[in-house]
């Protein structure tokens, strides 16, 4: 399938999508400010996968993640774009598997929120994050 624009439209719409502080990062950040949990740090380049949020002492990283661009089978499907769509979402998720074991292998415990998780069930999404802070691990 070609794509619908020509490459100038697309690479200026590609501009304009946000990889940190996205709307439903800061949503989740907000509703996290909300319900008194804090200490985290945002997009610490020195952990692996430059988490969305983190905990450094207590090693809990967290992601808000697209469920396009991250290849959630309910907004993705293999074949319906041009093929170097289908090798850029097969590569996220190859890094997302790779992040999460590289960091598991550290010690640390990861969350992934999809967004629309995050539109669905927001508390749901705060009581995640918490139950990680709150399950052990180092803290200081």
């Amino acid at each position: 399938m070609a794509d619908k624009v020509d490459s100038r439209t697309r690479s200026r719409i590609m501009a304009r999508v946000r990889s940190k502080d996205t709307g439903p990062e800061l949503r989740l950040r907000r509703a996290l400010w909300a319900a008194g949990v804090r200490g985290w740090r945002c997009h610490v380049r020195s952990v692996p996968g430059t988490p969305d949020l983190c905990w450094i002492g207590r090693q809990v990283a967290v992601f808000v993640d697209s469920a396009w661009w991250h290849g959630h089978p309910s907004r993705w499907t293999p074949g319906r774009h041009p093929p170097k769509w289908d090798a850029k979402i097969r590569a996220n998720k190859a890094r997302d598997v790779a992040v999460n074991q590289q960091l598991a292998d550290a010690g640390w415990r990861v969350v992934r929120i999809w967004d629309f998780e995050l539109e669905a069930d927001l508390p749901a999404a705060v009581a995640r994050v918490r139950g990680e802070l709150d399950s052990g691990g180092r803290h200081s």
